[in-house]
């Protein structure tokens, strides 16, 4: 089993020129060490930030497209800035402890790839796993971007090769930077007005939405929800949706996609304003393009009225 299949996504940034990928196997070499020593400090600093909740330290030190999505983020739950380094479910994991097994360089992005005991301080005595971190050049200056750990329990032959000193497993695109990076489609310098959720049930399916031209979201074989960056707007607003069969589908599973405003009056349930559903058995359409309006009778409503 390839090492990607265990992959557990988790970006833990709270929150150029391109050339050819170059991988430094094994120990860092003599000519690599001032990068190794940089990108180091630059997730020292930017860790630093987060544990003593300095805002305006981790601002310097998360690449500028992950800063501006996290807060995205947080500007349409309608929280606070300090929300982005407040609400980490675990301390981001010291890297000083682990082995540098690779640096890989494309363009204006990073990886340093490490083997150990990645520890979240949760508890117990962690393992040999891995942890990537991805790093962006802006300018002259390299940013902290985010991280993949990577669970090597199931494939336990996979982490007694990495141990051994055997990369081959490293080879694969998945460790790989992209070199370059995908800006934002929206900066938001404020609250949105109202909060909106994205929510999607899709055994045996991958459905992507998107909403306002904006917020994108992708579901594949689960049941899930989402914020919706942007929020709602007043009056019209548009959802579009795409649904295919997965790899061991039947074709047959029911779907729904909906769209929620989100009251902050405790004790108001959220509001269904757009919803597309398919029993078991029914034909899904494989894409589709609706509306949903916020009025004075959606805002009485959210307002507990």
């Amino acid at each position: 089993m390839s090492i990607v299949y265990v992959m557990i996504r988790m970006v833990l940034a709270c929150l150029g020129v391109s050339g050819i990928a170059g991988t430094l196997q094994g120990a860092p070499q003599e000519a690599d060490a001032a990068l190794v020593r940089h990108l180091d400090a630059v997730y020292q600093h930017w860790r630093d930030s987060v544990i003593r909740r300095d805002i305006e330290k981790w601002q310097v030190h998360t690449a500028s497209h992950r800063r501006i999505s996290i807060l995205n983020r947080i500007h349409s739950e309608r929280r606070p800035i300090s929300f982005a380094l407040s609400s980490l479910p675990a301390s981001p994991p010291d890297n000083r402890p682990l082995k540098l097994l690779a640096v890989k360089v494309k363009g204006i992005t990073a990886n340093m790839i490490y083997l150990g005991p990645v520890d979240f301080k949760v508890g117990g005595n962690p393992p040999n796993n891995l942890l990537v971190l991805s790093f962006t050049k802006e300018g002259n200056r390299w940013k902290y971007d985010s991280a993949d750990y990577m669970n090597l329990a199931s494939i336990p032959e996979a982490r007694k090769q990495l141990e051994a000193g055997k990369l081959e497993h490293l080879e694969g695109p998945e460790f790989s930077p992209k070199g370059n990076i995908e800006q934002p489609a929206i900066v938001l310098r404020g609250a949105v007005k109202y909060i909106a959720k994205t929510y999607v049930y899709c055994p045996g399916r991958e459905v992507k939405v998107m909403v306002n031209g904006v917020s994108r979201h992708l579901y594949q074989n689960t049941k899930a929800s989402e914020v919706v960056i942007g929020g709602a707007r007043d009056g019209l607003n548009e959802v579009q949706f795409t649904a295919r069969k997965l790899p061991g589908g039947e074709g047959k599973e029911p779907l729904a996609v909906r769209v929620y405003l989100m009251s902050q009056v405790a004790g108001v349930k959220p509001l269904k304003v757009f919803e597309y559903q398919v029993q078991e058995g029914e034909k899904v359409n494989p894409a589709g393009t609706e509306n949903f309006v916020v009025g004075p009778s959606e805002v009485i409503r959210l307002r507990g009225r």
